[in-house]
């Protein structure tokens, strides 16, 4: 049997510039992160494929 870590948990990410642009669609993207390490939202710069750009990606709830 493996032991649930319940540090880890799932998030998402979505675009901040494309919210703001008013173009359809969204940017997300589904990562990991360890709420002992990182207690705050993250924010990590990942590609968006709409803009064609690297943009901030912040989590959301």
């Amino acid at each position: 049997m493996s032991k649930k870590n319940k540090e880890t948990v799932q998030v998402i990410l979505e675009c901040t510039e494309h919210k703001k642009s008013g173009l359809p669609g969204t940017s997300r993207y589904i990562t990991t992160k360890n709420r002992k390490n990182t207690p705050g939202r993250m924010e990590l710069k990942k590609y968006n494929p709409i803009l064609r750009k690297m943009t901030i990606h912040k989590e959301i709830k």
